[in-house]
């Protein structure tokens, strides 16, 4: 399931002229016997194909590294599951992995039997209210489940993808979509496409109990997250009829437990049909060859008359409406207007609108109580579905704020919107970003299929042409345009959510059912699955980088210079890298935050802003651990007036003592909030069990420290930041010779680089026996990590441990998930790593993960132990996780910015090359026994730190202290403050 804010599908073509109008217009081609759709002027060059069966096929070129990126996209979700099995189409894309008549079975003619024998059973318990009765149908459902995982394989899609290459294997249900996403190589072609076709014609719903109970799992988390619980409210009271408010993708918890698998097989046999899906590619193919392989692979399927969701139109909102959310985590308040259909001129002035208040940097709200620390936080976006859009403000209070005073000042920006108090050039300039920001994205593959498939999703791809033209049609609307419409628009008909911090009473989770582990059959593969990647594939050449030929390396004055050219377009990002950080100063992240309110003696905070944002530049000051970075980025064109721009405000910029006194008063709030935020929580914990005590994680200054700290000491900072030792990083158009002569008029340097300050140092604790690390907090389920530090690094080992990771618990195919998950319905999220530092002298470490409801905690710790203890052997499994690792190094491309991030990142490692040769050369020899013998050195039979983060209302002191020495800690202990 995936919530999103509205996606601009549109690209930008190359050249600096970010204002320049496009035509975009629809035209009709034939080649390779094949005709199309395409718009002209379409960057992503794509074509729209309608096969005989109405499938349709959306296929975009690009070949810059050897790999495609794929959707199946089909154009029903939780709007039309059935009113009264809510939560349906969700099941079912957790079933499409489980297999056909063809893979996923040693034997379906025994198989079969049984699997409808649990049909049946499972129709049986639908009809069924007598509790007593329920439970005995239920012990028969899983008796026969077990005896039918005499046939299955679990999870042999996962293992046919991870052989052939694929490195995202995932899927997810919205209102309106259910989309399944791979990527894989370009040699894997024919496999792949034979995989697919096979997945979708006839798919078999084996293994569901225990895949129900992942279900179970998932819903519990969203009852944990007190963001899910708002969205839910405020599309309730928005949409009273249509099913965006009526039905949430998981569906209700009486739905969940009482589930048919004959009215999911209804569902697949209605919605997922050719006339009703779309395959879209985008990566290295001919267009011409691969739209004659996909007609052949899904040729099978037969179009069908279709009667999708029509709503009907929701009656306008006549009054504000306002909900109370409870929750543990931070107060939050967040408004609501119900807005357009897609593709429509009022989505599009909505999604200008909600730019000229939020937009990062100059908008409204940015300016007016981001810059001027009115609030915590506060933003605006336009999330857009088919029928109707919503748009949303939301505010973060500050210290000593209530929820009403920053609904109202979030409010008060939208009433200077309508009485047209911003500068008219926000619009040109929103129009400039966002060409900008698509232009970075251009080449990403990734990035144009979720464009498409979002667009086939909205419109079948019939408005492709709208949205390529969509921000040419932006910045032709005016001042008075937005004005108008907003006051229109804007009315007393919005819906208020009030996150409260408070107990949520009404809580319920969906309980524990009793289930025996089912059989996985690892080893087995099916006679489809041998046939499948028997065929042969013609090998692609792994291309790692030489760092003496890709990278260009020069002076400037004392600092060293290290560059790539960007032969492809005009954009530039250039970084100050500088080898110390937060370790070497608890004030330097202060001072970076700090810097973002300060003006100069030339320009206001809100005037540098607003300079960044009309030239389209972004810069950023980032202090971490021990690296810190100035990066600014844009058009070339305009490089030397951000850069020059960057360094005067480093230099010049001028205390503020109410911005400081409002700064920290932000950070005490902030604080209390993380200590609210249970992923933070579980962060903390784990360095605790990692480093004791002291620890990074809680290295900060205390309160009283934040309360005391001056504007002297952080401008001393902010001042002298080009006085400390730092490299000069440049992608771009210009040559080194070219780039270097113009920085050095820029960017003033010293004589002599002043030395920083020496930083904290911290231990790594000896693993030596058993500890348990527990933070209480008021949640569902139990958030479990195991830690275990295991000596320096060795570069040596880095093959190994690849390979190790991904046989054992790197993804969906992997030991732990096939375990944890598929066999014993222990969780909906597990994994297991062994975690490499990223920094020679440093620990590495062996980390796993259980997120379970709290009553399984004690089954969910036993099943981790008994992996972590015993490594289960599949040489199959093996195989496949070895071809995998080898497939995603033969086919990675590092490229622009990223070649530099890498030779830094060796550099640190203290690697002379690129380290991926060593690694890729040192797989292609290891067998299982090397693995094997791996975990029993590593992890087997040692002593490990639990890390929990759960109810002490839900889990028991005994349980835990069953896993080793219980050490309950205060959240003092684990935040330093």
């Amino acid at each position: 399931m995936k919530s999103k804010f509205i996606m601009l599908s549109c690209f930008l073509l190359t050249g600096t002229g970010l204002m320049a109008q496009t035509e975009f217009q629809w035209k009709t081609a034939t080649s390779g016997g094949y005709s199309y759709k395409y718009v002209t002027n379409d960057p992503t060059k794509a074509r729209f194909y309608t096969l005989k069966n109405g499938l349709s096929v959306i296929l975009s070129e690009n070949a810059k590294e050897p790999n495609v990126e794929y959707r199946m996209a089909v154009r029903a979700g939780s709007n039309t599951d059935p009113r009264n099995a809510t939560g349906l189409a969700h099941y079912l894309e957790h079933l499409l992995f489980k297999g056909t008549d063809r893979f996923g079975t040693m034997n379906y003619a025994k198989e079969k039997p049984l699997l409808d024998k649990i049909e049946a059973l499972y129709e049986k318990y639908h009809a069924t209210t007598d509790p007593a009765k329920r439970k005995e149908i239920y012990a028969e459902i899983n008796k026969t489940s077990g005896e039918a995982s005499n046939y299955s394989i679990a999870n042999e899609y996962d293992k046919m993808m991870k052989s052939i290459g694929g490195q995202s294997t995932n899927a997810h249900t919205w209102y309106e979509e259910t989309v399944y996403n791979e990527d894989f190589p370009s040699n894997a072609t024919d496999k792949f496409l034979a995989l697919q076709a096979e997945r979708f014609r006839s798919p078999v719903f084996r293994i569901f109990h225990t895949e129900l109970e992942a279900v179970y799992e998932e819903k519990n988390r969203g009852l944990d997250n007190d963001a899910w619980k708002i969205s839910e409210k405020l599309n309730d009271l928005l949409y009273p009829t249509h099913n965006y408010g009526q039905q949430t993708t998981i569906g209700t918890i009486e739905h969940l437990k009482n589930p048919s698998l004959v009215e999911i097989r209804k569902y697949y046999n209605k919605y997922y049909v050719p006339n009703n899906m779309a395959v879209v590619m985008s990566g290295d193919f001919k267009a011409d060859e691969m739209i004659k392989k996909v007609d052949i692979a899904f040729s099978y399927m037969k179009a069908k008359p279709l009667e999708l969701y029509q709503p009907a139109p929701e009656k306008p909102l006549t009054k504000v409406q306002v909900a109370d959310i409870y929750g543990p985590s931070a107060e939050v308040v967040r408004i609501g207007y119900r807005g357009f259909a897609e593709n429509t001129k009022e989505s599009m002035l909505l999604d200008l609108i909600s730019s000229i208040l939020s937009n990062g940097k100059a908008g409204l709200m940015d300016i007016n109580l981001n810059k001027a620390q009115k609030v915590l936080n506060a933003a605006a976006g336009y999330q857009q579905m088919k029928d109707y859009g919503t748009f949303i403000m939301l505010a973060t209070p500050k210290q000593g704020q209530s929820l009403d005073e920053a609904k109202q000042l979030v409010l008060d920006q939208l009433a200077l919107l309508k009485k047209g108090s911003f500068d008219e050039s926000l619009i040109k300039a929103t129009v400039a970003n966002s060409k900008l920001s698509l232009l970075e994205n251009f080449d990403n593959n990734g990035f144009r299929v979720e464009a498409i498939t979002n667009e086939f999703i909205m419109n079948r791809g019939t408005k492709w042409n709208q949205s390529l033209n969509s921000p040419d049609a932006m910045a032709k609307v005016s001042k008075k345009e937005i004005v108008d419409f907003a006051n229109k628009f804007f009315g007393n008909d919005y819906v208020v959510i009030l996150k409260h911090k408070g107990e949520d009473k009404n809580i319920a989770k969906v309980d524990k059912p009793v289930i025996t582990p089912v059989k996985t059959n690892t080893n087995e593969t099916s006679p489809f699955t041998q046939q499948l990647l028997a065929r042969t594939t013609k090998p692609i050449e792994a291309k790692f980088l030489d760092y003496q030929k890709d990278l260009n390396f020069g002076k400037v004055g004392i600092a060293d210079v290290v560059t790539v050219e960007n032969k492809e377009n005009s954009i530039f990002n250039l970084t100050y890298r500088y080898d110390l950080g937060s370790w070497n100063s608890k004030l330097a992240p202060y001072a970076a935050r700090y810097l973002t309110f300060l003006g100069t003696d030339k320009y206001s905070a809100e005037e540098i802003s607003k300079q960044f944002y009309n030239i389209a530049c972004s810069y950023s000051f980032t202090v971490n651990n021990d690296v810190t970075t100035i990066r600014i980025s844009g058009l070339q064109e305009n490089f030397d007036q951000a850069v020059k721009l960057v360094e005067h405000v480093f230099a010049n910029c001028k205390p503020d003592e109410q911005a400081l006194k409002e700064m920290k008063s932000s950070v005490l709030k902030s604080r209390e909030n993380n200590k609210l935020n249970k992923a933070a929580i579980l962060s903390g914990l784990m360095s605790y069990a990692q480093y004791g005590a002291q620890n990074p994680f809680n290295y900060a200054l205390t309160n009283a420290e934040v309360e005391q700290m001056t504007s002297a000491e952080l401008l001393e900072i902010l001042h002298n930041i080009n006085n400390l030792k730092h490299s000069i990083n440049y992608y771009g158009p210009q040559t080194l010779q070219a780039f270097t002569g113009d920085i050095a008029k820029i960017h003033i340097l010293p004589a002599s680089f002043m030395e920083a300050p020496a930083a904290q140092k911290f231990n790594f604790m000896q693993t030596a026996d058993n500890q348990v690390y527990f933070a209480d907090y008021d949640m569902v389920q139990a958030e479990i990590r195991w830690l275990r530090n295991d000596g320096v690094f060795n570069a040596a080992d880095a093959a190994k441990i690849n390979l190790f990771n991904s046989y054992f618990g790197g993804g969906m195919g992997s030991i732990v998930f096939q375990t944890i998950r598929e066999s014993k319905a222990l969780a909906y999220s597990t994994y297991a790593f062994y975690s490499t530092p990223d920094k020679a002298g440093k620990d590495n470490s062996m980390i796993a993960y259980v997120g379970t409801q709290a009553d399984k905690m004690n089954e969910a710790v036993a099943g981790m132990n008994e992996l972590l203890n015993v490594l289960p052997e599949s040489e199959k499994n093996f195989e496949s996780s070895k071809s995998n690792s080898l497939n995603a190094l033969e086919t990675s491309r590092v490229t622009k910015f990223d070649i530099i991030n890498h030779y830094y990142a060796d550099k640190r490692l203290g690697l002379e090359q690129d380290s991926r040769i060593a690694e890729f050369n040192g797989i292609k020899p290891l067998k299982f026994s090397d693995i094997k013998s791996f975990h029993d050195n590593k992890v087997s039979n040692k002593p490990f730190s639990y890390c929990i983060v759960a109810s002490n209302k839900n889990v028991k002191t005994a349980d835990m202290e069953k896993f080793g020495k219980l050490n309950t800690l205060s959240l003092e202990q684990i935040f330093g403050y």
